[in-house]
């Protein structure tokens, strides 16, 4: 046994309550339209005008008949309004998967960014090394000359006075 689902709608003008009752419960734009039309037409009854309204049975058949009218012209356009609902909504889905892939795309560039800096830092790093594995050898050659050139000066002065016998051997 399968039960229908309603959503009620209400209404309050001057002290009349108006409902309705519908089995769309995405469209509440219909059924308010609905119960703005009816309270106006109940409300444009010159019967309304007496200050204690009661309904006579001619009133009351006249209401049936405006609220017949209602009913059929919003419950035609309801059909009209499923499909309008629905392509409010795929236009939403829509609208949300739009923003997400211009977000995808923004997060992707921010990352590609990220990527070039991260290469780059990598490039310095390597560069850097290099630089210092140079300076080392370079510093090391100096060092060489700098020792080298000394000993090897002090060695020749050494063998000349020794040729020269100004050191005893």
């Amino acid at each position: 046994m399968q039960f229908q689902i309603f959503v009620y709608h209400t209404l309050s003008v001057d002290g009349i309550t108006y409902l309705c009752a519908s089995d769309n419960a995405l469209d509440t734009i219909t059924p308010a339209a609905f119960l703005k039309n009816v309270s106006e037409s109940l409300l444009r009854n010159p019967l309304m005008s007496q200050e204690h309204f009661s309904p006579s049975n001619a009133a009351a058949a006249d209401f049936q008949q405006v609220l017949g009218k209602y009913m059929m012209k919003y419950n035609k356009s309801q059909d009209d309004s499923s499909i309008s609902t629905l392509r409010s909504q795929v236009t939403d889905v829509k609208n949300v998967m739009t923003q997400n892939i211009d977000k995808i795309l923004e997060s992707e560039e921010r990352l590609n960014i990220f990527t070039a800096r991260t290469d780059n830092l990598q490039i310095t790093a390597e560069e850097s090394q290099k630089t210092r594995t140079i300076w080392r050898r370079m510093w090391w050659k100096h060092i060489k000359k700098i020792l080298i050139i000394p000993v090897a000066v002090l060695l020749s002065v050494i063998i000349i006075l020794l040729s020269t016998n100004v050191i005893p051997t």
